[in-house]
């Protein structure tokens, strides 16, 4: 997959590389939208892709492309490469044509294809490799799959500054730790669920990570706890990154994470912040509103969606084009940002704006709590109230009627939640972020 990414890129051509996770229905839709010309699977998705083919309406019969196959219009991979010429291909790419296409993880809706030109995926690797340490020794553990745009900045810095990559198939905490242990892997990108799992897991002690230079957590926030962990924990440096694959960075490095443990950092150079309110206006220093940013990484736009460009652009009196994050937060007086909540998941309870990462920050602290997401549900006298969806420890015994009267103790009165319920697990997409919209849909006839 990497060898067909990297050649996609260096012919002009464009890359769409898909989730394998997502149902076939979904497959389909993003082929179609991006009216894809080929398709390029490994052999165990042969068959799932066959049961498809007749849905996919823009790629010929002759070009799919896969390994060992004996399906006749198959092209075998290896031998389409021994086959071709080697010599370097003349054919100048033009900055500001499309590299690749990204479909979002679609935690507030329907994914949406997002499209990077060369220039702006030169930018992302180039400001990326600076603020995440990288150099020509780099060798980098790619342990999401290909298709999520946090591995993309890792192989892009990694490609840049010439160094080695080492991929993962599926992600398993000791099979990481075996790799990293092996390969004396110096750089790697996770999300906050894959540090918990390798910082917990019952061998950690066992394996020598002394070769680990620096590391980046992205896709969801970190808890203070976490954070903590992972510092006292992992050696080299630990940064935190928040981001959106449609474009907007901030680096938090470790020489600035106790100091503003509890912010995401600054945007790294050439990037813009701005805090603008409901009604669109900026607002002052230390005050909450959605989070918009200018920058040289962002997208191209949205593919074949108006609408979604529209809803993710906001002007400035100079007529910038600004991105919508759709996320709360606040900037302090050095430029450092802290995350409040999504937008979609603010709770309006009595007519009063809650933020389930307000609340989501103290009951953190239970030890007896492995994982916790907080929504809105219905509610006959306010509205809508919070209830916190919680997974204890392994072998954990818990009470939630505890949990909850504790909880309320250490919140404001219009904060407090109705319930705590706990559940096995939380639904995650492949990247780790909990899908609130899928809590939400379970929990839609709950009323307090």
């Amino acid at each position: 997959m990497m060898e067909s990414i990297l050649g996609i890129i260096c012919t002009s051509m464009v890359v769409v590389p898909l989730n394998i996770s997502i149902n076939d229905s979904a497959i389909v839709t993003m082929v179609n939208n991006c009216e894809a010309k080929a398709v390029i699977a490994s052999d165990e998705f042969v068959d799932r892709i066959d049961s498809i083919k007749s849905q996919l309406k823009t790629v010929s019969d002759d070009c799919f492309i896969s390994i060992n196959t004996s399906k006749s219009y198959w092209h075998d991979y290896h031998q389409l490469l021994n086959n071709a010429d080697s010599s370097p291909v003349d054919l100048k790419v033009a900055p500001e044509s499309e590299c690749n296409i990204i479909y979002s993880s679609g935690t507030t809706g329907l994914p949406k294809g997002i499209v990077h030109s060369h220039s702006c995926r030169f930018a992302w690797a180039q400001g990326m490799s600076i603020s995440l340490r990288y150099d020509s020794s780099a060798k980098t553990l790619l342990s999401l799959g290909l298709y999520s745009n946090i591995s993309w900045v890792a192989f892009l810095n990694t490609i840049l500054v010439g160094g080695t990559m080492y991929v993962v198939t599926k992600f398993d905490a000791e099979e990481c730790m075996q790799a990293i242990q092996e390969y004396q892997i110096t750089h790697f990108a996770m999300v906050p669920i894959q540090y918990q799992k390798i910082l917990t897991h019952e061998n950690f002690s066992q394996y020598n990570l002394s070769s680990i230079k620096a590391t980046m957590c992205c896709g969801s926030p970190l808890t203070v706890e976490m954070k903590k962990m992972i510092m006292e924990n992992l050696p080299g440096d630990f940064i935190e990154l928040y981001g959106l694959t449609e474009g907007l960075v901030t680096i938090l490095p470790s020489e600035d994470m106790f100091d503003k443990i509890n912010s995401v950092g600054r945007p790294y150079p050439g990037q813009e912040l701005m805090i603008i309110d409901n009604d669109d206006r900026p607002v002052g220093t230390g005050e909450s509103g959605e989070i918009v940013g200018v920058s040289p990484v962002l997208m191209s736009g949205y593919l074949n969606n108006e609408k979604a460009n529209s809803d993710a652009t906001w002007y400035d009196d100079k007529g910038r084009r600004w991105l919508r994050t759709g996320d709360i937060g606040r900037l302090d007086d050095e430029g450092f940002l802290y995350l409040v909540d999504r937008k979609k998941d603010m709770i309006i309870s009595g007519g009063q704006n809650i933020f389930p990462a307000d609340i989501e920050s103290v009951l953190s602290r239970r030890g007896e709590i492995r994982e916790l997401a907080v929504i809105g549900v219905k509610s006959k006298k306010w509205g809508e109230t919070p209830v916190a969806i919680v997974v204890p420890e392994p072998n954990q015994q818990i009470d939630v009627e505890e949990i909850k009267k504790w909880l309320n103790s250490n919140l404001g009165k219009q904060q407090r939640v109705a319930s705590v319920i706990p559940v096995q697990f939380l639904p995650r997409n492949p990247a780790g972020k909990v899908l609130k919209r899928q809590l939400r849909d379970i929990y839609k006839d709950l009323e307090f």
